[in-house]
């Protein structure tokens, strides 16, 4: 009885162990399709949008984490202290006496087809004839429902507005034939902005001579902010390290030693005179 006991004990072990491996291999073989590299032909040249078709490139060669991006979009957009539209997530790799720091910087990525646009229930998430994934304020319930279909966590619920808000890619300065405030602020001219429907723009020239990819590419959102040199490590690094969320997600007004009302009246320092509430219309009917 003894040994029997023995035998089908070794045998659930051994079972684990299969499942264990097996387990391990499979998430290996989904971390891999995720950053699966892309053809330039497969995003160039697709059909899907005819006129204009926005679109960032990042190069992570020449990220270098100064975080110059996310204080330019904070001001541009008046986004509330402790909240992002665009950040910087910074991992360190390697071993003792030869360890680096490696960023990737994250943003809305405009999805061709927007898990968000799909699932929001009054319609307040739509896309723009020209790849742009926006909000209208105005019929935003705060439900926050686009917030948990998002695969990149890049939404946040407004504080004062009481509304979802993420990064426009600055379609009022767009509009103006600028650039993303973000882009025209990157010290390592990591970032380029442009139609990758124009041939002679440069992200079009850029993204036909390099190797690109996208963050979970097996989500088949069609994400248009693409990267060069992002490597699955950096991707995936933190997301099951307590330590790491617990920084990632830290009460940044009590870092600062400020309590609520003082970030809303710096809030309203800005309300009404910074570059997008005096210019972005962000109606539906205003951005066809």
């Amino acid at each position: 009885m003894i040994d029997n006991l023995k035998e089908k004990l070794k045998e659930k072990i051994n079972r684990r162990g299969f499942l264990k491996v097996a387990g391990t291999g499979l998430t290996i073989l989904a971390l891999q399709k995720m950053l699966t590299k892309l053809e330039a032909k497969d995003v160039l040249e697709t059909k899907s949008i005819t006129g204009k078709r926005y679109a960032m490139l990042i190069d992570l060669r020449k990220c270098i984490g100064c975080d110059a991006c996310s204080v330019a979009c904070n001001q541009e957009n008046n986004v509330p202290i402790g909240f992002y539209r665009t950040w910087v997530k910074k991992v360190e790799k390697g071993e003792y006496n030869n360890v680096r720091d490696y960023y990737i910087p994250t943003l809305c990525n405009h999805c061709e087809d927007a898990i968000c646009n799909r699932n929001c229930p009054v319609k307040a998430t739509y896309k723009t004839s020209e790849g742009l994934t926006l909000v209208d304020y105005d019929r935003c319930i705060g439900c926050r429902y686009c917030m948990v279909s998002c695969p990149y966590n890049v939404r946040f619920a407004h504080p004062y507005r009481k509304t979802v808000d993420k990064c426009t890619f600055c379609v009022h300065r767009l509009k103006e034939g600028k650039l993303p405030a973000c882009v025209e602020t990157c010290v390592g001219k990591a970032r380029i902005f442009g139609d990758i429907n124009d041939k002679k723009s440069e992200i079009y020239k850029a993204i036909a001579t390099n190797s690109i990819q996208v963050l979970k590419s097996e989500q088949n959102t069609k994400p248009h902010v693409f990267y060069i040199s992002l490597d699955i490590e950096t991707a995936e690094a933190g997301k099951t390290d307590f330590d790491y969320m617990k920084y990632y997600r830290r009460d940044i007004k009590k870092e600062l030693g400020v309590n609520g009302n003082r970030i809303k009246e710096q809030y309203n320092i800005l309300k009404g005179i910074s570059e997008a509430d005096r210019k972005y219309k962000h109606q539906k009917k205003l951005n066809p």
